[in-house]
């Protein structure tokens, strides 16, 4: 450990900040990796949840046409039991002994006929119900054919993005445990504290058309000039970032 501290304090400033940026673009690669995998997961999730949506609307749309036969059938028994009666009523018409039960029996053949009225007109209406609600799960069974599909894409792909990126990954973590043992403890710890804190992961940018790399805000001539010659580790006044020389990076 002591060689190591020694070794990072001959470094000069210029190389400490070169082994920052480095480390930082390691890190940022890093971190385009796990975005990578992080987001393939969300989409493959979300997807998994839309065809258990559309399935679960298909079973009920297909449960509520499987009922509405049902009731077309018991519709037509009904309509099968008036017809049955009517004929018995009308037999039974030809045997009275007087108008009052040829009128019993007349009123009784009529209300049969409204029954059958009634039963078919249900039937109509449950016919016109099951046209929509197949309508409306064909439409769900397409969109399922096509989630189901996207998923399968989606998840071949996490596949092999998480078998690429497990590599890439280890690699790159070496490397960035390698440019850690050029840079000095205290501004390994600024710049993990400023990693955390930033939105995009930089905690080391270049200067760019007279501003700073990660905020924009401009920087003043002389301090421009601090960092050009490499004075010390210049950070941001706004937003604490270290500045390096986009120079000294073309050089590298």
């Amino acid at each position: 450990m002591a060689t190591k501290k020694a070794a990072v304090k001959e470094l000069s400033v210029r190389d400490r900040l070169l082994s920052l940026y480095q480390l930082q673009n390691v890190d940022s690669e890093i971190d385009r990796l796990h975005t990578i995998r992080g987001e393939l997961p969300l989409e493959v999730q979300d997807l998994e949840d839309d065809i258990a949506g559309l399935q679960t609307r298909i079973d009920k749309l297909q449960g509520e046409i499987d009922d509405l036969d049902k009731k077309i059938n018991e519709r037509k028994y009904a309509i099968q039991d008036s017809l049955e009666l009517i004929k018995k009523y009308e037999s039974q018409q030809e045997n009275v002994r007087n108008n009052r039960e040829y009128d019993a029996l007349s009123k009784e053949i009529e209300f049969q006929g409204l029954e059958i009225q009634l039963a078919e007109k249900h039937i109509r209406e449950f016919k016109t119900s099951i046209e929509a609600k197949t309508e409306l799960m064909d439409v769900a069974t397409e969109d399922l054919s096509e989630r189901k599909a996207d998923l399968d894409h989606k998840q071949k792909e996490l596949k092999e993005i998480i078998k690429e990126t497990e590599k890439d990954e280890k690699t790159l973590t070496k490397k960035s445990k390698d440019a850690e043992k050029n840079i000095e403890d205290r501004l390994l710890v600024a710049y993990d504290r400023l990693r955390s804190n930033a939105r995009n992961g930089l905690a080391v940018v270049p200067v760019e058309r007279d501003a700073c790399g990660g905020c924009h805000s401009k920087i003043p001539p002389q301090r421009q000039l601090d960092i050009k010659t490499f004075k010390k580790v210049i950070v941001c006044e706004h937003c604490g970032r270290i500045l390096v020389d986009p120079d000294m990076l073309k050089e590298d």
